[in-house]
């Protein structure tokens, strides 16, 4: 019933994906959203809104974990557009995880490559570590009978079913020295869209397994100490149900937010093009500065101070710095819409 129930959900959060109006507009958010909750879950603190601040805003101490997460943008992007020449695969794995760890912290542990050293989890070494993976010299073996597994027709298996396997072998196995967890969680959304259960890559664990956490290890710890593999595939399956339909109703919520400001938008007459083209920005990117707004619109600093002023003036954007310069503005509902994603609920 919970592989029904899962199944249903993430149907109707395809679904939703497929006629929003300019979808990847939102698409962006969820993304980012997924890079900051997945990172957290991995150690980095910088908070959702700072994500979105262009990186010279960021406090210097917290810059290194803005970049951290910003490169796991780049290898969500960059894995999603892989998908249309590249199968899911053991290939399309190291080259995202090249991406994630380009110029950060885990830049020196062989990005891109499956690891030749032993790594373990938990502890500070391996006499204290809660679980050592498999010897380093079983890692290419291990990982191409998973890639086998994933893509078996002969197998008959549900897809979410198959994928909850998948997601703890892979952390089982720990192929990477650095990055695993990032990696495994983005494995989720990338092995839907290449079975075709999702369009638009909409669909981020992170939130659930880091509201979660303990649960969350406890569930992998369980399958690899007693073999208790339904415990983690409802565990799995609850994930699945809970965050799709919360995307669902997120993009529920977006619709009617965009509707609202734009009827609130009709009497501008001429200067209502350039505020829409300036609304589509915001719903990428919702914490903009002036000179952001000017250079990605392509006008000047003053046509962006007047289109700035009028959402000032209709209640769409809040300055949040009180400062005479490089002044800060959000779009502080539609941004409310994604951080209050993670409030409430526990699994069964």
């Amino acid at each position: 019933m919970l592989l029904e129930s899962a199944t249903r959900a993430l149907g109707e959060l395809n679904a939703f994906s497929l006629i929003v109006p300019d979808v990847d507009l939102f698409i962006q958010m969820h993304i980012a959203k997924e890079a900051q909750t997945s990172s957290k879950i991995e150690g980095t603190q910088t908070g959702f809104d700072e994500v979105l601040l262009p990186k010279e805003q960021v406090l210097l101490e917290r810059r290194d974990d803005w970049q951290e997460i910003h490169n796991y943008i780049d290898a969500i992007n960059f894995a999603i557009e892989a998908l249309k020449t590249l199968p899911f695969s053991n290939r399309l794995l190291k080259e995202t995880h090249q991406v994630l760890m380009r110029g950060v912290r885990g830049e020196g542990k062989q990005p891109g490559e499956f690891r030749q050293s032993q790594n373990w989890i938990g502890g500070s070494s391996l006499t204290d570590a809660t679980f050592i993976p498999p010897h380093q010299e079983g890692v290419g073996a291990l990982m191409s009978d998973l890639e086998l597994f994933l893509h078996n027709d002969g197998l008959t298996m549900p897809h979410l079913i198959r994928l909850a396997i998948g997601h703890y072998q892979f952390e089982t196995i720990h192929p990477f020295l650095d990055g695993n967890g990032r990696i495994g969680r983005l494995m989720i959304p990338l092995y839907l869209i290449s079975h075709g259960l999702l369009a638009k890559p909409s669909l981020y664990l992170s939130d659930f397994f880091e509201r979660h956490r303990a649960s969350y290890y406890d569930a992998l710890m369980r399958v690899r100490v007693s073999g208790d593999l339904i415990h983690w595939v409802r565990f799995f399956l609850q994930g699945v149900l809970e965050t799709s339909t919360r995307g669902r109703d997120t993009f529920h919520e977006i619709l009617k937010l965009r509707t609202e400001v734009e009827n609130g938008l009709t009497d501008l007459g001429k200067r209502l093009p350039a505020v829409k083209a300036a609304l589509n920005l915001l719903y990428s990117a919702p914490v903009m500065t002036l000179a952001d707004l000017a250079k990605k619109q392509g006008v000047s600093k003053s046509t962006a101070h007047a289109t700035i002023n009028v959402l000032l003036d209709r209640g769409v954007l809040k300055e949040i710095t009180g400062q005479m310069r490089d002044r800060i503005y959000v779009f502080d509902r539609y941004l409310a819409l994604f951080t209050d994603l993670g409030k409430g609920d526990s699994p069964n």
